[in-house]
């Protein structure tokens, strides 16, 4: 229910994939062509995020039901389209209004038919979207950057933390905590997929007595390498799961 005095829904959307979410303000052809809007997403391992960088198409008014079967193909598990019985009622009114500013719930006329993990992205403030630079993958900007390359979740996850990552079976020298891996979260089911353990997570903790905790536990041993990283809540030390462990 839209609150007292609140803007009247003006974008109807029209469907959605693993990349891409699109709407429109009218149903009014301007030369037989409806203006749609593509919002960028990306899935990530915490969710979906809205991307800020719109994209305005042109369609043709009378093939709204073929392109957006075409666009939002059913091969995509993301994909979704709503209704187009909705849509013949608004193309017979002549339904028109001012595209939003921005994409939330209360902008939009028919949330009830988007997937809920879609409508919650739209409840957080839009990010700056990027292609991962491994397997082309939207993702968002400077969550995982490793060697300079914007790299998605899943590829930051195993380059990093594979088995090929930084491991390490000595405690830090002072001068190696400034080449930790800097992600901006780690996904514990990507960790488990390497194998990998949350040994310690420090959010809220100086420094400086995180990385002598760090420091001892990486000098008591215990089996298998490890790796310090930094990430938004503090610093976390992660072990490579050893045979007898898994």
């Amino acid at each position: 229910m839209q609150p007292a005095g609140a803007p009247a829904p003006s974008a109807f959307v029209l469907g959605g994939n693993a990349s891409t979410l699109a709407f429109t303000s009218s149903f009014v052809p301007d030369r037989r062509q409806l203006t749609i809007w593509l919002v960028p997403l990306a899935w990530t391992p915490i969710g979906v995020v809205q991307g800020q960088a719109w994209q305005k198409v042109g369609i043709a008014a009378d093939n709204i039901a073929g392109w957006t079967d075409e666009t939002f193909s059913p091969d995509d598990e993301h994909a979704f389209v709503t209704s187009l019985r909705d849509v013949e009622l608004l193309t017979r009114i002549g339904w028109n209004a001012e595209p939003p500013e921005k994409l939330d719930e209360t902008s939009i006329v028919n949330p009830d038919e988007m997937p809920q993990d879609v409508l919650e992205a739209l409840a957080v403030p839009a990010e700056t979207l990027v292609t991962c630079q491994a397997c082309r993958r939207t993702c968002v900007r400077d969550h995982f950057v490793w060697n300079e390359r914007q790299l998605c979740a899943w590829d930051y996850h195993a380059l990093v933390f594979g088995r090929r990552g930084p491991w390490r079976d000595q405690a830090y020298e002072e001068r190696l905590w400034d080449t930790i891996p800097s992600p901006n979260y780690v996904a514990p089911h990507l960790l488990d997929e390497q194998k990998v353990d949350i040994v310690l997570s420090l959010g809220g903790v100086d420094e400086t007595l995180a990385r002598r905790v760090i420091d001892e536990l990486m000098r008591a041993g215990g089996g298998g390498a490890y790796i310090a990283a930094r990430v938004e809540a503090g610093l976390m030390l992660l072990r490579e799961r050893t045979p007898q462990a898994e």
